[in-house]
Protein backbone atom coordinates (compact mmCIF):
# COMPACT_ATOMS: atom_id res chain seq x y z
CA UNK A 1 0.00 0.00 0.00
CA UNK A 2 1.30 3.14 -1.00
CA UNK A 3 2.71 5.36 1.82
CA UNK A 4 1.13 9.22 2.60
CA UNK A 5 3.90 10.70 0.85
CA UNK A 6 3.48 8.63 -2.20
CA UNK A 7 -0.53 9.59 -2.31
CA UNK A 8 -0.31 13.53 -1.69
CA UNK A 9 2.46 13.52 -4.73
CA UNK A 10 0.45 11.63 -6.63
CA UNK A 11 -3.03 14.21 -6.16
CA UNK A 12 -0.41 16.80 -6.76
CA UNK A 13 0.53 15.95 -9.68
CA UNK A 14 -3.46 15.27 -10.66
CA UNK A 15 -4.42 18.86 -9.58
CA UNK A 16 -1.49 20.16 -12.13
CA UNK A 17 -2.30 18.49 -14.78
CA UNK A 18 -6.52 19.71 -14.11
CA UNK A 19 -5.21 23.45 -13.53
CA UNK A 20 -2.06 23.37 -15.80
CA UNK A 21 -1.95 26.87 -18.17
CA UNK A 22 -2.16 26.49 -21.63
CA UNK A 23 -0.27 29.67 -22.71
CA UNK A 24 2.81 28.43 -20.05
CA UNK A 25 2.75 24.81 -21.57
CA UNK A 26 2.76 26.34 -25.15
CA UNK A 27 5.59 28.55 -24.20
CA UNK A 28 7.60 25.35 -22.41
CA UNK A 29 6.82 23.49 -25.49
CA UNK A 30 8.38 26.00 -27.87
CA UNK A 31 11.61 26.31 -26.39
CA UNK A 32 14.24 24.51 -28.07
CA UNK A 33 11.86 24.45 -31.19
CA UNK A 34 12.23 27.87 -32.16
CA UNK A 35 15.35 29.95 -33.32
CA UNK A 36 16.23 33.14 -31.50
CA UNK A 37 16.40 35.98 -32.80
CA UNK A 38 20.26 35.93 -33.38
CA UNK A 39 19.56 32.78 -35.70
CA UNK A 40 17.58 34.73 -38.15
CA UNK A 41 19.84 35.53 -40.64
CA UNK A 42 17.59 35.13 -44.29
CA UNK A 43 14.59 36.28 -44.96
CA UNK A 44 12.34 34.94 -47.90
CA UNK A 45 9.82 37.29 -49.42
CA UNK A 46 6.62 35.59 -51.04
CA UNK A 47 5.72 38.61 -53.59
CA UNK A 48 7.83 41.13 -55.25
CA UNK A 49 5.19 43.43 -55.72
CA UNK A 50 4.82 47.15 -54.18
CA UNK A 51 4.85 46.20 -50.29
CA UNK A 52 7.18 42.79 -51.12
CA UNK A 53 9.71 44.97 -52.48
CA UNK A 54 9.33 47.47 -49.66
CA UNK A 55 9.68 44.89 -46.90
CA UNK A 56 12.44 43.31 -48.47
CA UNK A 57 14.21 45.86 -48.94
CA UNK A 58 13.98 47.61 -45.40
CA UNK A 59 14.93 43.75 -43.94
CA UNK A 60 18.33 44.34 -46.26
CA UNK A 61 19.07 47.53 -44.85
CA UNK A 62 18.90 46.14 -41.31
CA UNK A 63 21.39 43.34 -42.44
CA UNK A 64 19.33 40.54 -43.10
CA UNK A 65 20.43 38.72 -46.53
CA UNK A 66 17.11 38.34 -48.84
CA UNK A 67 15.53 36.51 -51.72
CA UNK A 68 12.42 37.71 -53.32
CA UNK A 69 10.61 34.90 -54.90
CA UNK A 70 7.83 35.46 -57.45
CA UNK A 71 6.11 33.79 -60.41
CA UNK A 72 8.44 34.27 -63.34
CA UNK A 73 12.05 36.04 -64.30
CA UNK A 74 10.45 38.45 -65.86
CA UNK A 75 8.24 40.28 -62.87
CA UNK A 76 11.32 39.69 -60.83
CA UNK A 77 13.67 41.81 -63.41
CA UNK A 78 10.98 44.72 -63.35
CA UNK A 79 10.81 44.38 -59.37
CA UNK A 80 14.64 44.14 -58.61
CA UNK A 81 14.48 47.85 -60.81
CA UNK A 82 11.89 49.29 -58.48
CA UNK A 83 13.69 48.04 -55.23
CA UNK A 84 16.57 49.79 -56.02
CA UNK A 85 14.47 52.87 -57.18
CA UNK A 86 12.82 52.71 -54.15
CA UNK A 87 16.59 53.41 -52.31
CA UNK A 88 17.77 55.86 -54.41
CA UNK A 89 14.44 57.98 -54.83
CA UNK A 90 13.10 57.82 -51.35
CA UNK A 91 15.91 56.15 -48.32
CA UNK A 92 18.94 58.57 -50.00
CA UNK A 93 17.40 61.53 -50.48
CA UNK A 94 15.70 61.38 -46.78
CA UNK A 95 18.93 60.39 -45.35
CA UNK A 96 18.32 57.30 -44.20
CA UNK A 97 20.63 55.21 -45.87
CA UNK A 98 24.05 56.88 -47.95
CA UNK A 99 24.78 55.67 -51.88
CA UNK A 100 27.36 53.63 -50.62
CA UNK A 101 24.85 52.06 -47.88
CA UNK A 102 22.33 51.17 -50.86
CA UNK A 103 25.28 48.89 -52.87
CA UNK A 104 25.80 47.17 -49.92
CA UNK A 105 22.01 46.45 -49.42
CA UNK A 106 21.46 45.35 -53.16
CA UNK A 107 24.45 43.06 -52.70
CA UNK A 108 22.60 41.44 -49.56
CA UNK A 109 19.52 40.96 -51.89
CA UNK A 110 18.51 38.43 -54.64
CA UNK A 111 15.76 37.44 -56.31
CA UNK A 112 14.49 33.60 -57.76
CA UNK A 113 11.18 32.11 -59.45
CA UNK A 114 12.64 28.81 -58.60
CA UNK A 115 10.91 27.78 -55.46
CA UNK A 116 12.96 25.08 -53.61
CA UNK A 117 15.77 27.91 -54.52
CA UNK A 118 13.92 30.08 -52.94
CA UNK A 119 12.55 28.65 -49.24
CA UNK A 120 16.94 27.20 -49.12
CA UNK A 121 18.32 28.59 -45.99
CA UNK A 122 15.28 30.54 -45.14
CA UNK A 123 14.64 31.55 -41.89
CA UNK A 124 11.71 33.95 -41.66
CA UNK A 125 9.00 33.90 -44.37
CA UNK A 126 7.13 37.23 -45.09
CA UNK A 127 4.06 36.88 -47.79
CA UNK A 128 2.94 39.53 -49.99
CA UNK A 129 0.72 37.82 -52.41
CA UNK A 130 -2.65 38.82 -53.82
CA UNK A 131 -5.61 39.30 -50.90
CA UNK A 132 -6.95 35.83 -51.69
CA UNK A 133 -7.31 33.04 -48.77
CA UNK A 134 -6.95 30.60 -51.77
CA UNK A 135 -4.01 32.00 -53.00
CA UNK A 136 -2.43 32.18 -49.99
CA UNK A 137 -3.44 28.76 -48.56
CA UNK A 138 -1.87 27.17 -52.12
CA UNK A 139 1.50 29.32 -51.83
CA UNK A 140 2.06 28.54 -48.08
CA UNK A 141 1.45 24.54 -48.60
CA UNK A 142 4.08 24.32 -51.25
CA UNK A 143 6.59 26.56 -49.46
CA UNK A 144 5.89 24.38 -45.85
CA UNK A 145 6.99 21.48 -48.35
CA UNK A 146 10.13 23.46 -49.52
CA UNK A 147 11.45 25.72 -45.91
CA UNK A 148 13.27 23.90 -42.84
CA UNK A 149 11.04 23.21 -40.10
CA UNK A 150 12.20 25.91 -37.84
CA UNK A 151 11.00 28.43 -40.78
CA UNK A 152 8.67 31.14 -39.09
CA UNK A 153 5.81 31.76 -41.84
CA UNK A 154 4.24 35.60 -41.42
CA UNK A 155 1.82 37.45 -43.77
CA UNK A 156 1.64 40.79 -44.94
CA UNK A 157 -2.69 40.31 -45.44
CA UNK A 158 -4.40 43.76 -45.39
CA UNK A 159 -7.52 42.67 -43.90
CA UNK A 160 -8.08 38.52 -43.84
CA UNK A 161 -7.14 36.99 -40.39
CA UNK A 162 -4.60 34.42 -40.14
CA UNK A 163 -6.64 31.67 -38.87
CA UNK A 164 -8.48 31.66 -42.46
CA UNK A 165 -5.58 29.93 -44.07
CA UNK A 166 -3.50 28.82 -40.68
CA UNK A 167 -4.39 25.00 -41.10
CA UNK A 168 -2.85 25.37 -44.70
CA UNK A 169 0.46 26.50 -44.00
CA UNK A 170 1.05 22.87 -42.54
CA UNK A 171 3.10 25.13 -39.42
CA UNK A 172 0.13 26.60 -38.01
CA UNK A 173 2.28 26.99 -34.46
CA UNK A 174 4.99 28.84 -36.39
CA UNK A 175 2.17 31.15 -38.42
CA UNK A 176 0.90 34.73 -37.66
CA UNK A 177 0.47 37.98 -39.43
CA UNK A 178 2.88 40.73 -39.52
CA UNK A 179 1.62 43.31 -41.35
CA UNK A 180 3.47 46.41 -42.90
CA UNK A 181 2.33 49.83 -44.02
CA UNK A 182 4.01 52.19 -46.10
CA UNK A 183 7.47 51.57 -45.09
CA UNK A 184 8.76 54.89 -46.92
CA UNK A 185 6.72 56.80 -44.34
CA UNK A 186 5.93 54.51 -41.54
CA UNK A 187 7.51 52.30 -39.39
CA UNK A 188 4.38 51.09 -37.76
CA UNK A 189 4.00 46.97 -37.77
CA UNK A 190 0.70 44.92 -36.47
CA UNK A 191 1.88 41.66 -35.31
CA UNK A 192 -1.37 39.32 -34.61
CA UNK A 193 -1.10 35.41 -33.80
CA UNK A 194 -4.13 33.34 -34.50
CA UNK A 195 -5.60 31.16 -31.91
CA UNK A 196 -3.29 28.23 -32.91
CA UNK A 197 0.06 30.49 -32.75
CA UNK A 198 2.75 29.48 -30.27
CA UNK A 199 3.53 32.32 -28.16
CA UNK A 200 7.18 32.04 -29.00
CA UNK A 201 6.78 32.04 -32.49
CA UNK A 202 4.96 35.52 -31.61
CA UNK A 203 7.75 36.90 -29.48
CA UNK A 204 10.20 35.96 -31.38
CA UNK A 205 8.27 37.80 -34.73
CA UNK A 206 7.77 40.84 -32.47
CA UNK A 207 11.78 41.06 -31.51
CA UNK A 208 12.22 40.64 -35.46
CA UNK A 209 9.86 43.75 -36.09
CA UNK A 210 11.71 45.67 -33.92
CA UNK A 211 15.26 44.43 -35.13
CA UNK A 212 13.87 46.56 -38.49
CA UNK A 213 13.33 49.75 -36.59
CA UNK A 214 9.82 49.05 -36.75
CA UNK A 215 7.31 50.11 -33.82
CA UNK A 216 5.66 46.66 -33.21
CA UNK A 217 1.61 46.73 -32.33
CA UNK A 218 0.75 43.16 -30.89
CA UNK A 219 -3.00 42.61 -31.13
CA UNK A 220 -4.71 40.49 -28.47
CA UNK A 221 -7.01 38.85 -30.91
CA UNK A 222 -7.47 38.36 -34.62
CA UNK A 223 -9.24 41.20 -35.94
CA UNK A 224 -9.79 41.77 -39.55
CA UNK A 225 -7.84 45.15 -40.86
CA UNK A 226 -5.88 45.24 -37.43
CA UNK A 227 -5.68 48.45 -35.64
CA UNK A 228 -4.93 51.18 -38.47
CA UNK A 229 -6.34 49.56 -41.40
CA UNK A 230 -9.75 48.50 -39.37
CA UNK A 231 -10.25 52.48 -39.36
CA UNK A 232 -9.05 53.38 -43.08
CA UNK A 233 -10.85 50.49 -45.08
CA UNK A 234 -14.04 52.35 -43.02
CA UNK A 235 -12.92 55.79 -44.61
CA UNK A 236 -12.43 54.18 -47.88
CA UNK A 237 -15.60 52.28 -48.16
CA UNK A 238 -17.48 55.09 -46.93
CA UNK A 239 -15.61 57.33 -49.69
CA UNK A 240 -16.09 55.08 -52.94
CA UNK A 241 -20.16 54.41 -51.50
CA UNK A 242 -20.72 58.77 -51.35
CA UNK A 243 -19.39 57.74 -55.28
CA UNK A 244 -20.92 54.88 -56.06
CA UNK A 245 -24.18 55.94 -54.87
CA UNK A 246 -23.99 59.08 -56.88
CA UNK A 247 -23.46 61.14 -54.01
CA UNK A 248 -20.33 63.00 -55.20
CA UNK A 249 -17.68 63.09 -56.97
CA UNK A 250 -13.98 61.29 -56.70
CA UNK A 251 -12.34 64.86 -56.45
CA UNK A 252 -15.23 66.59 -54.35
CA UNK A 253 -15.12 63.80 -51.81
CA UNK A 254 -11.04 63.91 -51.46
CA UNK A 255 -11.14 67.50 -51.03
CA UNK A 256 -14.12 67.37 -48.12
CA UNK A 257 -11.61 65.45 -46.06
CA UNK A 258 -8.81 67.38 -46.74
CA UNK A 259 -10.16 70.94 -46.29
CA UNK A 260 -11.78 69.64 -43.05
CA UNK A 261 -9.21 67.32 -41.33
CA UNK A 262 -6.36 69.34 -42.77
CA UNK A 263 -4.43 66.92 -44.83
CA UNK A 264 -2.42 67.03 -47.98
CA UNK A 265 -4.28 63.63 -49.48
CA UNK A 266 -7.84 62.26 -49.14
CA UNK A 267 -9.01 58.70 -49.31
CA UNK A 268 -8.78 58.12 -53.17
CA UNK A 269 -5.39 59.47 -53.08
CA UNK A 270 -4.83 57.13 -50.30
CA UNK A 271 -6.15 53.84 -52.56
CA UNK A 272 -3.74 55.06 -55.41
CA UNK A 273 -1.27 55.15 -53.22
CA UNK A 274 -1.97 51.59 -51.67
CA UNK A 275 -2.48 50.28 -55.54
CA UNK A 276 -6.27 49.45 -56.84
CA UNK A 277 -5.14 46.04 -57.85
CA UNK A 278 -5.18 45.63 -53.87
CA UNK A 279 -7.95 47.80 -52.86
CA UNK A 280 -10.20 45.47 -55.77
CA UNK A 281 -8.73 42.01 -54.41
CA UNK A 282 -9.89 43.27 -50.82
CA UNK A 283 -13.23 44.50 -51.49
CA UNK A 284 -13.67 41.82 -54.12
CA UNK A 285 -13.02 38.94 -51.41
CA UNK A 286 -15.34 40.83 -48.58
CA UNK A 287 -18.32 40.91 -51.76
CA UNK A 288 -18.10 37.28 -51.76
CA UNK A 289 -17.76 36.97 -48.39
CA UNK A 290 -19.71 39.51 -46.48
CA UNK A 291 -19.06 40.49 -42.95
CA UNK A 292 -20.34 43.81 -41.56
CA UNK A 293 -20.96 46.09 -44.51
CA UNK A 294 -23.98 45.03 -46.68
CA UNK A 295 -22.77 42.62 -49.61
CA UNK A 296 -24.65 44.56 -52.28
CA UNK A 297 -22.34 47.56 -51.83
CA UNK A 298 -19.34 45.73 -51.02
CA UNK A 299 -20.22 44.11 -54.81
CA UNK A 300 -20.72 48.17 -56.10
CA UNK A 301 -17.67 48.73 -55.08
CA UNK A 302 -15.61 46.08 -55.73
CA UNK A 303 -17.21 46.48 -59.80
CA UNK A 304 -15.80 50.25 -59.09
CA UNK A 305 -12.56 49.23 -58.90
CA UNK A 306 -12.21 46.56 -61.07
CA UNK A 307 -13.19 48.74 -64.03
CA UNK A 308 -10.15 50.92 -63.04
CA UNK A 309 -7.97 47.53 -62.73
CA UNK A 310 -9.11 46.14 -65.92
CA UNK A 311 -7.73 49.32 -68.24
CA UNK A 312 -4.77 48.53 -65.62
CA UNK A 313 -4.67 51.99 -63.98
CA UNK A 314 -3.68 50.81 -60.68
CA UNK A 315 -2.85 53.95 -58.71
CA UNK A 316 0.69 55.63 -58.57
CA UNK A 317 2.41 52.51 -59.73
CA UNK A 318 0.95 52.62 -63.28
CA UNK A 319 1.04 56.67 -63.16
CA UNK A 320 -2.45 56.45 -63.50
CA UNK A 321 -5.41 55.99 -61.18
CA UNK A 322 -8.19 57.85 -59.40
CA UNK A 323 -5.56 60.27 -59.98
CA UNK A 324 -2.97 60.97 -62.57
CA UNK A 325 0.85 61.14 -61.67
CA UNK A 326 3.31 62.22 -61.12
CA UNK A 327 1.67 65.33 -60.39
CA UNK A 328 -1.81 64.16 -58.87
CA UNK A 329 -4.59 67.26 -58.50
CA UNK A 330 -5.04 66.79 -54.89
CA UNK A 331 -1.16 67.61 -54.21
CA UNK A 332 -1.89 71.37 -56.23
CA UNK A 333 -2.44 74.15 -53.81
CA UNK A 334 -5.79 75.05 -55.71
CA UNK A 335 -7.30 71.69 -55.45
CA UNK A 336 -9.17 72.65 -52.32
CA UNK A 337 -10.68 75.52 -53.93
CA UNK A 338 -11.40 73.36 -57.02
CA UNK A 339 -15.19 73.99 -56.93
CA UNK A 340 -14.71 77.40 -58.15
CA UNK A 341 -14.91 78.42 -61.10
Amino acid sequence: MPGRKTIMKRAELRLNLCYRNPAQENLHQGKGQFMELKDIKKVLILGAGAMGQQIGFVCAMHGYRVTYYDISDEVLKTSMKRVEKLGSAFFVPAGRITTEDLREIMDRISATSDPAEAARDADLVSESVPEDPRIKASVFARFNKLCPERTIFTTNTSLLTPSKFAVDTGRPEKFLALHFHDLRASNVVDVMPHPGTDPAATQLVREFAESIGQIAIRLHKESNGYVFNAMLSSICTAAMTLVTSGVASIEDVDRAWMGVMRMPIGPFGMMDQMGLKTVWHVNDYWARNPQEIPANQIKVNADFLKAYVEKGELGAVTKKGFYTYPNPAYASPEFLAGGKK
